[in-house]
């Protein structure tokens, strides 16, 4: 799978998000900048799901495989 990451131009330089991953969203002064801080909170976001997942989950025993979603 491939995400997509969008890019907005605006007069501070550019903002950024995830089409497929809300709360991934932040901002640069550059492109280049705002690749790299795109690149940090999605891996912020999906770190943070991941201690909500395992604060949900508790001391139940439970099934983990990795899942391959194709593209559309």
């Amino acid at each position: 799978m491939t995400l997509t990451a969008v890019y907005l131009p605006v007069p501070e330089g550019f903002v950024a998000f995830v089409e497929e991953l809300p709360g991934a969203n932040t901002q640069g002064k550059t492109l280049d900048e705002a690749r790299e801080n795109l690149s940090e909170a999605v891996e912020l976001v999906l770190e943070a799901n991941r201690g909500l997942a395992a604060k949900a989950i508790g001391s139940q025993t439970v099934v983990r495989e990795p899942l391959v979603v194709p593209s559309p």
